[in-house]
């Protein structure tokens, strides 16, 4: 916690997103997770976002799913450990979780939330899963190899506020935000992977839009350049206040730290200023109604 340098009083939380570059290496992927996690840490952040795929980047989905793991496996273990040595809480925003014996050929995208103590707080499984063809740029057809998930998470209590968890393509989804929104979240997560043409065009705008319409922190952890021949990723981390300001933002190239500080004042005030949740016209559209879990 530290006190607003403007003589407030008010405490604030600083949190931080890593931007890297996985690639098919598991080890190596971990060394540069952990380095991050350890230069957040040090400069006083108490909740760390990584990225989707920060596990790995497979060069194919069969590829992705002989490499996925258990949430009580090898790899996840090892970010545990560093949480509860650092005391900070992960947001690891995209393992690949093996799927079920009744589906092997398909594995989970989950956003795994650890707390400061290494223990699992939450795991949110991608609802929207990605389909897009551009040209000979993109053709990605996510379904192929990824269970949908079936359940909307509850905000989560963080020392930063009450966390909401999505995955990358779920940005495009402001129902999701909005449920979330409505079940009390604080601060909304978009671990991703955008790809270089549709970061280009859409990530920046559509992140500030999700803050702005729910008046909610966006933290939005991504990945970062080539992982192989067939994939590269745009970059541009990103945390965004309530007002839909950009208040840190990683270079497109580079793997980096960016932190900020989370205001429960500044929340308040923006809320309070234009209260547009009280002025939604519920008797004109129907009201986002959740259909996923009640408790986190």
């Amino acid at each position: 916690m530290a006190v607003d340098s403007a003589g407030n009083g008010r405490l604030l939380t600083r949190i931080a997103a890593c931007q890297m570059r996985s690639d098919g290496d598991k080890e190596r992927n971990f060394v540069i997770g952990k380095r991050l996690v350890q230069e957040a840490s040090s400069k006083g952040a108490r909740i760390v976002f990584l990225p989707e795929a920060f596990d790995y980047v497979g060069t194919s989905g069969e590829e992705s799913v002989s490499m996925s793991e258990p949430l009580d496996g090898a790899g996840l273990a090892r970010y545990q450990a560093v949480a509860k040595d650092l005391g900070v809480w992960l947001s690891l925003g995209g393992f690949h979780e093996q799927g079920p014996a009744e589906d092997p050929d398909r594995l989970c995208n989950a956003h795994v939330l650890l707390d400061d103590k290494g223990a699992i707080a939450e795991v949110y499984r991608k609802t929207h899963l990605f389909q897009c063809k551009i040209g000979d740029q993109v053709a990605l057809h996510e379904s192929n190899w990824c269970r949908p998930g079936k359940e909307i998470c509850k905000p989560v209590p963080t020392p930063a506020g009450n966390v909401g968890l999505m995955i990358c393509y779920d940005l495009r989804f402001p129902e999701i935000s909005n449920i979330l929104r409505k079940d009390g979240a604080q601060i909304l997560t978009y671990p991703s992977a955008f790809t270089v043409p549709t970061g280009q065009a859409h990530w920046e705008v559509l992140l500030r839009s999700r803050a702005i319409e729910t008046q909610c922190y966006v933290v939005a952890a991504a990945q970062v350049g080539c992982h192989n021949p067939k994939r590269t990723s745009y970059g541009h981390s990103m945390i965004i206040d309530p007002w839909g300001r950009v208040i840190a933002q990683c270079a497109e190239e580079e793997e980096c730290v960016i932190v900020a500080d989370v205001d429960p004042g500044e929340l308040e005030r923006v809320r309070s200023a234009m209260p547009v949740w009280e002025h939604r016209r519920l008797d004109l559209y129907t009201d986002v109604k959740r259909t996923g879990k009640d408790t986190p």
